[in-house]
């Protein structure tokens, strides 16, 4: 990749984590505004759910600066997996915020329940609106550029408007049966509130495993790498492919691979073959560097 697209890169993921902070607050004070007057457990919930993300979006954006740099004598790789350990915290702000719903979900049963306001209805609808927007336009950014952070940050977004749709149906119970004498609809607004959290928790840890399988050092698998294989055994002079490993490191890729040459040729000869397999593998830039090992070709009886 080179430095051009990096930066253009870095720039996309970046307004794609702002306007994230600047929506997702504007989200919060919204709904936890109206929730409050509307005296919306749900509603308030939901609010909470949108103040995770401001820090989550804080978080990618940090991750994603951090990602940016080059190269150095403790980090030969990269610093491509800063945007996974992003990932990583903002699955488990997510989690966290889980809880913190439910455990108020319950403490709200043994409390008086008042019927929310109707106002509720319309400040919910709008953030469904909004954050359906915010996944697709995040989600979008993150598959072209290969942010995990961002598109771990979009399914941020999905959540919420899950549980928006969840804190719709428990308000408009309420509302409803406050308003037609059936007293245990009520109830559905802390209901949908526990519910939120049940979602929200679930994301959480789905999102959070993704992030942790992939610092572990995980490798494609065969059929992601197999137009690897392809351009590898493509280059003149590579008798053999005897291996390949592309291990993901973020947005990139480090390859590991094992190329077999004629045995009587110059190691000059077999040093400028390793180099052209190197090109070969980084020219569309998702490969960030490669590391060939050069073994003598052995014909099978």
């Amino acid at each position: 990749m080179t430095k051009a697209e990096q930066d253009t890169r870095y720039k996309k993921v970046r307004t794609g984590a702002w306007v994230g902070i600047i929506g997702n607050l504007i989200l919060a004070i919204i709904k936890g505004v109206v929730g409050l007057i509307a005296d919306s457990r749900a509603l308030v919930a939901d609010a909470l759910h949108s103040a995770s993300d401001v820090a989550g979006s804080v978080a990618v954006l940090i991750g994603v600066r951090a990602a940016r740099q080059p190269p150095d004598e403790d980090h030969p790789y990269g610093h491509g997996k800063a945007e996974t350990v992003t990932a990583i915290i903002v699955a488990v702000l997510l989690f966290i915020v889980g809880v913190e719903i439910a455990l108020g979900a319950f403490r709200s049963f043994n409390e008086p329940i008042v019927v929310p306001g109707s106002m509720a209805l319309y400040a919910i609808v709008f953030s469904i609106v909004v954050k359906e927007f915010m996944f697709r336009y995040k989600f979008r950014l993150g598959k072209k550029y290969k942010s995990e952070a961002l598109i771990t940050d979009a399914w941020h977004h999905r959540s919420d408007v899950f549980s928006s749709l969840a804190a719709l149906l428990g308000v408009g119970a309420a509302i409803f049966g406050g308003y037609s004498g059936i007293n245990w609809l009520v109830y559905m607004d802390p209901l949908a509130g526990l519910f939120v959290s049940l979602l929200i928790m679930k994301m959480g840890w789905k999102l959070g495993s993704e992030a942790i399988h992939n610092t572990l050092d995980h490798v494609l698998h065969e059929e992601d790498t197999e137009e690897m294989w392809a351009q590898a055994r493509a280059v003149y002079g590579v008798q053999k492919v005897d291996e390949l490993l592309a291990r993901e490191h973020g947005h990139y890729v480090i390859v590991d691979i094992k190329i077999a040459v004629d045995p009587y040729i110059t190691v000059e000869q077999g040093h400028s073959i390793g180099k052209d397999v190197k090109n070969a593998l980084m020219q569309d830039g998702y490969v960030q560097d490669v590391r060939v090992h050069v073994n003598p070709y052995m014909r099978e009886e």
